[in-house]
């Protein structure tokens, strides 16, 4: 046996067992061997991965790098750095013992209801294998659980809510009355009421501090960076955009002086230009869809897979972090299943101003950009190009660096304004559209600032809100929710600002090497590995 193909053996196994030992993320990623398992975090299963883990670091270290390919080694540092966040997670940060939200089984059923991937008795028979799961693994849920952020207790309680729902309507009409469905839903209630219990007690500070911080961001980035050097970065650029964000107002307004109030007021004549309402917001993001789209073809940016993109509410168990996402089939899946986009409207409970806050921020200008990013040719389409990879083993699939599929979707903002996309006919349409895009380039530079001064200096939520405020120009409303997202979220936030920097100087240094190519050769040569971190798509570029 070659060395290749001992190490295609080993890389195939070592995935397997970290599917086996995370039946949620393996379902989510189109593995389906273990759709009627719920994770084991108990002590004892715990113990297990950390042997696991360790066991397979060491035969990874075992292995002559210098024997294998170049796509080889970047299997084999995307399983080192997998190894690697693994042994943070369970034994550094522990979330399991503070974050009730991670003990939530919604997201574990939802995705077996979700999509035909399998026939309907296999899938109800994996619905209730993990119902059957759910008393044992909230009663592990509650003897791991100590001092727990209030913030986190929150969010869980409202999570709950929705899969309480869940399981008492889309559960019980896919699988019928079993008794089961009945114990489920009462477990899930009464983990419900004991969080609620302990609210006034949920005393943890949600900040992971500096050592804990600087430790997540490493994993979550796996870019050769620091919290220092993201924070001075963003801050250089955000800097940069306050000039862009004033001269872009000027133009759209008419006039000739720059200033702060003049980009808030623009803002406010784009959203008042283009309103939004719940009624509709899915059939504006419909047409936002089909508009960038079809420029995408026109223009031959990049080659467009044939897609079933389905716009849908955003299901209620995974509401309160972001407004919108996209849920494609994971790369591992082999079914002919659809991509959903989904779109959170502003909640029924929402007075009158708040729900005018939120459509001013996502008006039906914003909703092209947020179309952009989410769908084309931002996640739907970088997405469906990753599922086309074919390779000895599934590491490249199984990695997916949320660096990277980020990284391309804030790109496709940035390509579709250089590129002409003007969104209606509408006079102004393609100035009103910059504002918008430079507007959330904005966001993506506080994002990265507020994760790393929130959880590593100390950030005051009043500082914080002024941050996104003054300087973001976001709704109140928007500023409270992303606050609530960076203390929920260290370390996924700037993803978004140092996957675009990344995935640009990609493109950028491409071009230099090849200046006769067209946009459409650049852009899938970039997308025809996957979605690993930034820095393996360099090297398996040869740049």
């Amino acid at each position: 046996m070659s060395v290749a193909d001992e190490f295609h053996l080993l890389a195939n196994s070592i995935v397997d067992d970290l599917l086996e030992a995370d039946p949620v993320s393996a379902t989510s990623l189109g593995e389906h061997r273990f759709d009627d398992s719920l994770p084991d975090m108990t002590d004892a299963g715990i113990t297990q991965q950390l042997r696991m883990v360790d066991d397979h670091a060491a035969e990874l270290d075992a292995f002559d790098d210098v024997e294998v390919d170049v796509a080889d080694l970047v299997d084999l540092e995307i399983l080192r750095a997998r190894l690697l966040r693994s042994r943070f997670d369970l034994d550094d940060l522990r979330s399991s013992t503070w974050n009730p939200m991670l003990w939530n089984p919604g997201t574990a059923l939802h995705l077996l209801l979700s999509r035909d991937f399998a026939p309907v008795v296999d899938r109800q028979a994996s619905v209730l294998g993990r119902l059957a799961q759910i008393p044992d693994h909230l009663a592990s849920a509650r003897s791991q659980l100590g001092d727990m952020p209030r913030i986190h207790v929150e969010t869980a309680i409202a999570q709950l809510d929705g899969t309480r729902s869940l399981i008492d309507g889309d559960v019980r009409d896919f699988v019928g009355d079993d008794p089961i469905v009945d114990v489920a839903a009462e477990q899930v209630a009464g983990f419900t009421t004991w969080l609620e219990d302990r609210l006034d007690s949920a005393h943890r500070d949600p900040r992971l501090g500096e050592h804990l911080y600087s430790a997540t961001l490493w994993h979550s980035l796996d870019e050769d960076t620091s919290a220092a050097a993201v924070l001075a970065d963003a801050t250089a650029h955000l800097d940069w955009l306050d000039e862009e964000l004033r001269e872009t107002a000027a133009g759209y307004l008419g006039e000739s002086t720059s200033s702060d109030d003049l980009v808030r007021r623009a803002l406010d004549q784009v959203a008042l230009r283009a309103p939004v309402t719940n009624a509709d917001v899915l059939s504006r993001m419909q047409e936002a869809l089909e508009s960038t789209t079809l420029f995408v073809r026109a223009h031959d940016l990049v080659d467009v897979p044939d897609v079933d993109i389905r716009l849908i509410d955003m299901p209620e168990i995974h509401r309160g972090v972001a407004v919108a996402y996209c849920d494609a089939p994971g790369p591992l899946e082999t079914a002919d299943v659809p991509t959903y986009v989904a779109v959170a409207p502003a909640p029924s409970s929402w007075d009158a101003e708040r729900v005018a806050s939120f459509y001013r921020e996502y008006n039906g200008m914003q909703l092209h950009d947020l179309a952009i990013h989410e769908a084309m040719p931002g996640h739907v389409l970088q997405l469906a190009h990753a599922q086309r990879l074919v390779s000895p083993t599934t590491v490249r699939r199984f990695g997916r660096s949320g660096v990277f599929v980020e990284g391309w979707a804030v790109y496709a903002e940035q390509l579709m304004i250089d590129r002409g996309y003007v969104p209606s006919s509408e006079p102004d349409a393609g100035l009103a559209l910059r504002l918008q895009a430079l507007k959330m380039q904005a966001r993506g530079a506080i994002n990265a600032i507020l994760d790393v001064r929130v959880h590593a200096h100390d950030l005051q939520e009043a500082e914080g809100l002024a941050l996104m405020g003054d300087r973001g120009f976001q709704e109140e409303g928007e500023a409270i929710g992303k606050w609530r997202r960076a203390l929920l979220t260290a370390g996924q936030l700037p993803t978004y600002f140092v996957g675009f920097r990344a995935v640009r100087s990609i493109v950028a240094d491409l071009r230099v090497l090849h200046p006769d190519w067209t946009h459409r050769e650049l852009h899938d040569l970039v997308l025809a590995h996957g979605s690993p971190a930034p820095r393996h798509v360099r090297t398996l570029l040869g740049i």
